[in-house]
């Protein structure tokens, strides 16, 4: 344990700030993709940049995705909270994430490679660390 002048750096906490930090950025997906749902033009940002405003395929595309945000947190949550538990999960949401990072940064959408291939680099360090738990 090391301590800090704030609180002491245990494994439990590194863990607790990987799982809320990820928390807070699959919200923040989340609440893009319901607007992407509902038709608002930033489509750059996601899906390959290729519409500015999502065809009816692509929204439910994206209501699928903040349904699969809801699981991962559930997932991490229970990794921590549980972690013998876990299982593979960590290990497959990590895999996951780190294919996110190849397709983002392949995107063909400068946007959504400048904005979100970090976003998905952040989620799979996160994953990686409650997975290496």
């Amino acid at each position: 344990m090391i301590t800090t002048g704030v609180w002491p750096i245990t494994v439990r906490n590194v863990i607790t700030v990987a799982a809320v930090v990820a928390s807070v950025l699959l919200a923040g997906l989340a609440v893009f993709q319901v607007l992407l749902a509902a038709g608002r033009p930033l489509g750059r940002l996601a899906w390959g940049g290729r519409y500015e405003v999502l065809p009816v395929s692509l929204r439910i595309g994206s209501v699928v995705s903040v349904v699969s945000y809801a699981v991962i947190a559930w997932l991490l949550w229970r990794a921590v909270a549980q972690p013998g538990d876990a299982g593979p999960w960590m290990w497959i949401l990590t895999a996951f994430f780190g294919l996110g990072i190849v397709m983002n940064a392949a995107s063909r959408s400068r946007s959504e490679r400048l904005v979100m291939t970090p976003v998905v680099v952040v989620l799979a360090a996160c994953c990686l660390l409650i997975a290496l738990r």
